[in-house]
């Protein structure tokens, strides 16, 4: 029986254990929609409402199973819309596979409807492999290479078959001259450094008295190892907002997140350490690593082409973080002097008293800091979690205590608003046994989160575990950047492009046949999260939280806190002088003796 180049694409896929695609349907992959039909629906085709959120359920698919995520679109605009969530895969690397259409081949060149170039368009999104099929013999080695660079580098990979290349009849390449023959395995290796160069990073690690270490996501199948080498060494240790969850929260040594949206104690462990361990992170925001004189530091990276970039780095180490590490361990001495991480762990004790000082802070209506601060101990022991950008990803990453064997995930290097639904849709396609949330700002709900809570009503039947839950921080306000304008540039809030219209969130769930709660008072905080992880169907939560919230970064100085409270209440001098006394007066208790920089 003869087959298409369609049936072809999605039996190749089965081969690798493919099982679901993300995609939105047009007539320049009517070719494939076919094969679909003719193939029982195997790998299962996932309907998002819009093809940025397909990328976006690819990636989060990726993440959060650690196999590649494939999505699909028509050519023209469906290709283009896929682009922020093959960006924010690529920035994050993340890998993903993207199959799309293209006019037929006759028409190419023509000016025809839905012509784009597609091999220049992809070209730096999918640098690392785009390829367009152009005969059926050339199909099992681009899509084969399609998903293994993909796997392998850990990007993003995109193969364009024109539409009248999917009706062809299938031929495999023959054993002949210029035919590229495929294969489908895939196997692993681990790279590690030399033992010299081993023996180089523990002398600058042993000379050290104040040892931080800094992890990202590539330590995620490492834990063990960093707390080793973080015991050993007397090390804290703090995570790029990609690495929140590789170790849990629950340490005393770990400080949290670092950078903009971080912890004071990361903050402050990396101004007063005398020695830096970075292990699986490309953290770039070098203001927050110590001083360029102040310590010596060793790096430990996968990726040849992401080592060495962020600091002076006097040792480069090429290789899987777990084999690495244990391979160093044995070269590390025991650092017997305990008093930095005594330190840092006094530090981190405070900060935790802080936070649940700043979430109990009173606010018109809801302090959004007392949602994710109320949720944080609701939390199931194998959930998935999904922030998206903006204001929410400051209280994500500075009050959520995650504990061993829990996943979390934002854009962190795209930082594009829009991810949080559709990653976690992605996410329980992979993992249909366990509970997800979202949290999400009302910018990014309005943007695209509304529209795939369609999406889940669709298909959370389908689900072994039903407890998806999108918390929407709903203060009508674009709230970080009206923050950011605040602290630097002066500006109280420019509302035409600030000010958000009102949506019923919880409202729109129930009519949609899901769960919805809103929240209007803060004592209601803590019970609507329990009815929403008690619900058998998703549920939207929608809290009324306060604008007025400041994000403070944890390096924040007294004088751009009275910028930011001058911008607010500008032209009034006395109310100026009387909330910064009342600010001052917070400060003060939350940490006393603090005087003129706030935690």
């Amino acid at each position: 029986m003869t087959s298409k180049v369609a049936d072809e694409v999605l039996d190749r896929l089965r081969q690798w254990g493919v099982e679901h695609v993300f995609g939105y349907a047009g007539d320049g992959i009517n070719g494939l929609l076919a094969a679909w039909q003719r193939a029982g629906n195997e790998p299962q085709f996932i309907q998002a409402r819009h093809e940025e959120m397909a990328a976006f359920e690819a990636v989060g698919y990726a993440k959060f199973t650690g196999r590649a995520g494939i999505c699909t679109a028509t050519s023209g605009p469906g290709a283009v819309h896929l682009l922020n969530g093959l960006y924010d895969a690529k920035l994050d690397h993340v890998p993903v596979v993207a199959i799309v259409g293209q006019t037929a081949r006759t028409a190419m060149g023509g000016n025809y409807q839905q012509e784009i170039d597609l091999l220049s368009l992809y070209k730096d999104v999918a640098s690392e492999y785009c390829q367009q099929v152009m005969v059926p013999e050339q199909l099992p080695n681009v899509l084969d290479r399609a998903i293994r660079i993909a796997s392998s580098r850990r990007t993003v990979t995109a193969v364009i078959i024109p539409a009248d290349v999917q009706e062809l009849e299938y031929t495999a390449p023959g054993h002949a001259f210029k035919m590229v023959p495929s294969s489908l395995d895939l196997g692993w290796s681990k790279p590690v450094p030399s033992e010299n160069d081993l023996q180089r990073a523990a002398d600058v690690l042993n000379a050290g008295e104040k040892v931080a270490i800094l992890i990202g996501q590539g330590a995620r199948t490492a834990a063990a190892e960093v707390t080793e080498v973080a015991d050993a060494l007397g090390a804290g240790v703090a995570k790029a907002l990609l690495g929140k969850d590789v170790l849990p929260d629950e340490l005393p040594w770990v400080t949290g997140s670092i950078g903009l949206l971080g912890t004071r104690p990361s903050y402050e462990m990396m101004m007063g350490c005398d020695t830096l361990l970075v292990v699986g992170s490309n953290f770039p925001y070098s203001q927050f690593l110590p001083a360029f004189d102040q310590a010596r530091a060793v790096q430990i990276d996968v990726d040849p082409t992401m080592i060495g970039m962020r600091y002076p780095f006097e040792v480069n180490l090429v290789g899987d973080a777990g084999e690495t590490l244990r391979r160093l361990l044995p070269l590390l001495h025991e650092h017997t002097d305990r008093s930095w991480r005594d330190g840092i762990e006094s530090k981190v004790r405070r900060w935790w008293e802080v936070m649940q000082r700043r979430a109990y802070t009173s606010a018109d209506p809801i302090n959004p800091e007392l949602v994710l601060h109320e949720l944080s101990p609701r939390l199931p022991d194998d959930v998935i979690v999904a922030s998206d950008s903006g204001s929410a990803a400051n209280w994500y990453a500075r009050h959520l205590r995650f504990r061993d064997g829990m996943r979390g995930s934002l854009s962190g290097t795209l930082a594009t608003m829009g991810p949080g639904v559709p990653y976690v849709i992605g996410a329980k396609f992979g993992n249909p046994s366990r509970p997800c949330v979202a949290v999400v700002g009302d910018g990014a709900m309005q943007m695209n989160g509304i529209n795939e809570l369609i999406t889940i009503a669709k298909y959370w039947r389908d689900w072994d575990d039903p407890r998806m839950i999108i918390a929407v921080l709903h203060n009508n306000d674009l709230n970080q950047v009206t923050w950011e304008l605040r602290a630097m540039s002066g500006s109280p809030q420019f509302l035409p492009s600030q000010e958000l219209p009102d949506f019923p969130y919880a409202g729109f769930a129930r009519s949609l046949g899901l769960d919805g709660v809103l929240v209007e008072k803060p004592e209601d905080v803590g019970p609507a999260w329990e009815q929403a992880w008690a619900a058998d169907r998703p549920c939207v939560v929608e809290f009324l939280t306060d604008p007025a919230v400041p994000p403070i970064p944890p390096h924040a100085t007294w004088d751009q806190l009275e910028k930011a409270i001058e911008s607010v209440v500008r032209g009034d001098s006395d109310r100026v002088d009387v909330i910064k006394e009342g600010v001052k007066s917070k400060i003060q208790e939350f940490l006393p003796g603090t005087k003129d920089r706030p935690s």
